[in-house]
């Protein structure tokens, strides 16, 4: 949380400060000059422009795919489906039997993108998944209608702090909050202690409102999604 406390102008915007800033405050990403602080390019490391470049393709690409809302949430099922273990058992319980998860994978199509999310598939489940997401195919695999992938906002933009404002990142957190939370109700946990009442997706009345909420937060995420591409492209532009 002390890294999401920290607020940032982002890069392009110089703060009106007379004395030097104490060094514990800067970092090689700032430049404090004629009383001006910000962010500077000056000196960035080849690997960091790799990373920049990296997760500004995979954003653009991204927001360029179809969206897909037919998944209902179905990976969180594949990833206890005919296992022995559960992965949050220490948290939450299933609210359903094995079996009865076992017969309902079994019965729907499973179409994840994500590969983060379909390294966690059980191996009885993998084969089922009418997809297989690579970690090098993310860039053309991943689509703006996937939960997983509009969570991955956040981490995108934690990894790019610097560079983007505090209020963009905040804005990312937030969604990337609301996502997790329908991300679980639709899973088969029982998590009613917790406040939160399960999507059903087991039934037809709770795919429709499963794919509601995709869709309403996916809009949430169109928008974040092209507020990181354009501020990195400000800084990919200044360094060329």
């Amino acid at each position: 949380m002390g890294k999401l406390e920290q607020w940032h102008p982002g890069f392009g915007v110089l703060l009106e400060c007379e004395e030097a800033p104490r060094p514990e405050w800067m970092s090689r990403q700032y430049q404090w000059r004629d009383g001006l602080l910000g962010v500077t390019v000056d000196g960035m490391e080849d690997k960091e422009k790799a990373r920049l470049h990296w997760i500004l393709s995979l954003l653009k690409n991204t927001a360029a795919q179809a969206g897909n809302f037919g998944c209902f949430g179905m990976h969180e099922w594949a990833m206890v489906y005919r296992s022995g273990t559960v992965r949050h058992e220490k948290v939450a319980a299933l609210r359903l039997s094995n079996e009865e998860i076992a017969r309902f994978v079994e019965s729907r199509p499973i179409r994840c993108t994500h590969y983060d999310a379909f390294r966690f598939f059980t191996p009885a489940a993998r084969p089922l998944n009418q997809l297989q997401p690579t970690l090098d195919g993310r860039p053309l695999q991943e689509q703006p209608g996937c939960i997983h992938a509009n969570m991955d906002i956040y981490k995108w933009a934690f990894k790019c702090q610097t560079w983007i404002t505090g209020e963009l990142l905040l804005d990312a957190f937030a969604l990337a909050k609301d996502l997790r939370e329908i991300d679980m109700r639709a899973s088969p946990y029982e998590l009613s202690d917790y406040g939160y009442e399960p999507i059903a997706i087991e039934t037809a009345e709770g795919r429709r409102e499963y794919e509601a909420a995709q869709r309403a937060l996916a809009d949430r995420a169109a928008s974040l999604r092209q507020r990181l591409i354009s501020a990195l492209e400000r800084v990919v532009c200044a360094w060329r």
